[in-house]
């Protein structure tokens, strides 16, 4: 069974796929392809019925917590591996407790609430799922672009577009698709790092006049949502 436990500092930045473009170019002397450097990530966030959980993450975004399950691909059997998470914020940290397991196990841990007691993190899961009366409420997936500095391993910048998300179908391997989220083409770029960012990327930052992004993607789409329902009551009322 896999298990990964890490903390880091994260910064989103908004982009056009030309300002991507750009940064990678500038950045290529400096970064290498990470291992998984193209990948399509897919995700099932979890929450209650009344969404607390987002709710709660949108009103005090410096002390958050989401939980997920995410695949690299599209899973096509049962034993295919799947990532049960639980990310984390607090004062600018990002901290991700994760486990791995295969899809069969994911199913049966939703059905019956099995697994196994010796293992930590799935403790810790399993305590959000029952507190909460978790239940997967929406699919998040996009592509993704990984580098990674040359000298440095932990400071990674990922590129995410295409991003799609869907309410209903909540199953990774039903595959990629949904409502678009971006109109046009933008790019979320993201740094992540347990140290100082470098110099290099510094300068590339200040030359394209890019500043970090509070976006969450979870939490975006969940507000948009909202927007729209209060747009579509006002337009019947």
């Amino acid at each position: 069974m896999y298990i990964n436990v890490f903390k880091r500092i994260e910064q989103k930045y908004i982009l056009t796929k030309k300002e991507a473009e750009k940064v990678i170019d500038m950045m290529k002397n400096y970064v290498e392809e990470d291992e998984y450097f193209k990948s399509q990530i897919n995700n099932i966030y979890f929450d209650d019925v009344n969404d607390n959980l987002i709710q709660n993450c949108i009103i005090n975004p410096e002390c958050k917590t989401k939980i997920r399950l995410r695949s690299y691909g599209v899973p096509h059997s049962m034993e295919d591996k799947v990532y049960l998470e639980i990310k984390s914020k607090y004062n600018n940290i990002t901290g991700k407790r994760r486990i791995g397991l295969y899809l069969r196990d994911y199913y049966n841990y939703l059905e019956t609430g099995q697994y196994d007691e010796n293992n930590q993190i799935m403790r810790e899961i399993d305590y959000f799922f029952k507190f909460f009366n978790l239940v997967p409420k929406l699919y998040i997936g996009y592509d993704r672009l990984s580098y990674r500095a040359a000298n440095n391993k932990e400071f990674r910048i990922t590129f995410d577009m295409n991003l799609v998300s869907r309410r209903y179908d909540l199953n990774l391997e039903s595959g990629n698709y949904g409502e678009k989220y971006f109109s046009d083409d933008m790019v979320i770029m993201e740094i992540k790092t347990l140290d100082a960012i470098p110099i290099w990327f510094t300068k590339i930052l200040t030359k394209y006049k890019l500043y970090p992004n509070s976006f969450s993607k979870y939490g975006k789409i969940y507000q948009n949502e909202q927007i729209k329902k209060l747009e579509e009551e006002k337009l019947y009322a």
